[in-house]
């Protein structure tokens, strides 16, 4: 062969690699998803979050044709499971189910590990909801106003429990002691069951949980509801008004979930991964089941996702450096 000749093939040939590697990316996107992907909860099996996971990700699996294998991997208030995550490959494969802990820890742990904004890629929220005030029946306060009068005849006297530092079980007591003018005690538990085992028994005066958590306590009798912290009531407890209604106005808290993907994931999965958690997000029996629970399904754009986490971590690291709250 004629060296001019050969020389073209050779040129030829590595323009066509040149061009096949630089389409690699998008074609990968085009073939999302082609393998099971992981779904990764940062806090131990049975909690509302880990439930969030199994019923999206039972949905979400059917509508991409996948697999979708849930990973628990709990530690240090959620924080080992979304350092894996942020470290991961970004090919949308690898996924965190993210909480308020997340936009919490930003200022709580001085080394979180990974950076909320900048070390993910937010694909949509999943829910969002309220959490409950709860005390034992024999608690003399029976709403908001003798809660902040029963905490203010004894600073210090009253205390809350948590499902863990830093955790929204957390930081909305210490939101509440702020905008109330009070100083309730903390306590903090290794998770929602033994710390409401305490209030229900005494040893710890109130908590502010999940409704999932705490609502069947409720219902048995054996804790009573104050309030929720919502902005409106909840359709899983209508009888029992929100904090701003009973006598703190301007307060709201909520837990919530999310879905992220590491950064960098191409936009092309993002738009995949979030145009199915729309479909299953707006399915009647997914809404219906969230909200038994007290959690409303919430399906949001990446970009809306990406604005509601960063002033979640804005106002939750006001609430964290006024209570002085720390876990280092």
């Amino acid at each position: 062969m004629a060296p001019n000749r050969s020389r073209r093939h050779a040129l030829a040939l590595l323009s066509c690699l040149a061009l096949s590697a630089t389409a690699l990316p998008g074609a990968q996107a085009q073939s999302f998803p082609n393998k099971p992907i992981r779904l990764v909860v940062p806090y131990p099996p049975g909690g509302p979050t880990d439930i969030v996971a199994r019923v999206v990700g039972q949905k979400l699996s059917d509508k991409l044709g996948q697999p979708l294998v849930v990973e628990n991997r709990p530690g240090a208030g959620g924080n080992i499971g979304a350092e894996a995550v942020a470290k991961a490959a970004p090919d949308g494969y690898t996924l965190l189910v993210a909480t308020t802990a997340h936009a919490i820890n930003m200022t709580l742990f001085s080394k979180p590990g990974y950076d909320t904004r900048r070390d993910f890629a937010p694909v949509s929220m999943l829910t969002r909801g309220p959490l409950v005030l709860v005390t034992a029946p024999a608690t003399p306060a029976s709403n908001v106003a003798e809660l902040i009068a029963l905490a203010k005849a004894g600073p210090g006297q009253v205390t809350f429990a948590s499902s863990g530092n830093g955790q929204s079980t957390h930081l909305a007591a210490e939101l509440f002691n702020s905008m109330a003018g009070i100083r309730m005690t903390h306590v903090p538990y290794k998770g929602s069951a033994p710390a409401l085992t305490d209030v229900m028994g005494g040893q710890a005066t109130v908590m502010f949980d999940t409704m999932l958590s705490a609502m069947p306590f409720v219902r048995d009798g054996k804790l009573k509801a104050l309030a929720i912290t919502g902005a409106a009531r909840s359709p899983a407890a209508p009888d029992t008004p929100t904090i701003a209604q009973a006598g703190l106005p301007g307060y709201e808290a909520s837990a919530w979930n999310a879905l992220l993907a590491p950064a960098g994931t191409p936009p092309a999965v993002l738009s995949t991964l979030n145009g199915a958690l729309k479909a299953v997000l707006q399915d009647p029996d997914v809404r219906a089941r969230f909200a038994t629970q007290g959690f409303a399904a919430e399906w949001t754009e990446p970009a809306a996702t990406a604005r509601f986490i960063g002033q979640e971590i804005d106002k939750w690291a006001r609430v964290v450096k006024t209570s002085g709250a720390t876990v280092d």
